[in-house]
């Protein structure tokens, strides 16, 4: 077997805790000896063990002299758990190939340097490195940043409409689209959404994957007077995950009512009387939220592009025109008055859904 191969089964074992691991990355590690795998790890947030000391125990005395094939550089501080640097210095391994060092300060570069002051060879495998970081992009860009990543999804027809000006019953796109959409809001920790969508749609905001994960999904409700009705789903299944973010001109009896029916109320007092999104959101990384989903009305995607909030978009395309000025856009709002001042994107991915739809995923281009 190759390195190539033994780095890819690493790969697919990081993939296993994806909505495990937050608000740690996700990590696999392969022992290999004499060409052939003798222990495997990933990790978990609660089975607390990193993926090289599942590897190592796994491996038993075949890791002496072994070879390690793993997704992040190891640990090599304390804190849950031990150093698996010194893990795989007591264990006697010979060579550690990694795919990607770790952006965390406490970390980056200490594993390595302790590897190799004890005599073992480091490698850092290049043509594994952009997958291994867009496996773990909320962490790498939490670490970086200090903030979550946050993505606007939006499902929307070919000219770019999101609902009709009537009737909005049904579905823009196919079931196999919103079955994706599960997916990226099962890698989430966070959902963002207005008051504007809970009143017309009543959403639940859940993660219907039907995958296990480590943490609950919050649901985070962006409500500048507290109009969310009490008998809303949201409000109806409030289990210390959904936060309604308000201003301070909400009514104190209807915050009393709301938290007497466990949804939490905090006060993020913003422009025009609105909730401050950025401040939103930096309360989800108080919380160590690495990753927010925005699904949202117009108004809201917009305020959220106008803030600067939004890191990624991630939108679905269906084969159908609404057409018409009443039709609400993706982004609505007061939008940009020149094209010259267009947000711009880059880094875009389509990506095919049989038949007829497709997504896009882009990044927001920061000014340098």
């Amino acid at each position: 077997m190759t390195d190539a191969h033994f780095m890819r089964e690493a790969l697919e074992l990081a993939r296993r805790g994806i909505g495990l691991t937050s608000p740690n990355p996700m990590v696999g590690a392969v022992i290999a000896l004499h060409g052939e795998t003798v222990g495997r790890g990933f990790h978990t947030w609660d089975g607390v063990k990193h993926a090289e000391v599942l590897a190592l125990e796994e491996a038993g005395e075949k890791a002496r002299g072994a070879r390690v094939y793993v997704t992040l550089e190891p640990c090599s501080h304390t804190g849950r758990t031990g150093s698996c640097a010194e893990a795989l210095i007591a264990a006697g391994v010979r060579k550690v190939y990694a795919a990607s060092m770790d952006p965390n300060p406490v970390v980056s570069g200490e594993g390595f340097r302790k590897l190799r002051e004890a005599g073992i060879a480091v490698e850092i495998t290049p043509e594994f490195q952009e997958e291994a970081e867009k496996l773990n992009e909320p962490f790498f860009h939490f670490m970086r940043t200090g903030r979550p990543l946050v993505t606007l999804k939006s499902a929307l027809t070919l000219d770019g409409k999101i609902a009709a000006p009537e009737d909005n019953t049904g579905w823009i796109t196919s079931e196999r689209a919103r079955a994706h959409v599960q997916e990226l809001r099962h890698a989430a920790d966070a959902m963002i959404t207005g008051i504007g969508t809970v009143l017309a749609d009543d959403p639940l905001l859940n993660d219907r994957s039907g995958l296990p994960r480590a943490r609950p999904l919050l649901r985070v409700v962006l409500d500048s007077t507290l109009r969310i009705p009490l008998e809303s789903r949201l409000v109806r299944t409030a289990a210390n995950d959904v936060i309604v973010a308000a201003t301070s001109a909400a009514s104190p009896e209807r915050k009393k009512a709301l938290e007497a029916r466990g949804v939490e109320v905090r006060i993020f007092d913003g422009p025009r009387g609105r909730v401050d999104i950025r401040d939103a959101i930096g309360m989800l990384a108080g919380r160590r939220c690495l990753s927010v989903m925005i699904e949202a009305g117009s108004k809201v995607n917009w305020a959220a592009l106008e803030a600067s909030a939004v890191d990624k978009v991630f939108l679905y395309y269906a084969p159908k025109i609404l057409g018409g000025l009443e039709s609400l856009p993706m982004a609505g709002g007061a939008g940009r008055q020149r094209r010259v001042d267009a947000i711009l994107l880059e880094r875009t991915t389509v990506f095919p859904i049989p038949p007829d739809e497709f997504a896009v995923e882009a990044y927001i281009r920061r000014e340098a």
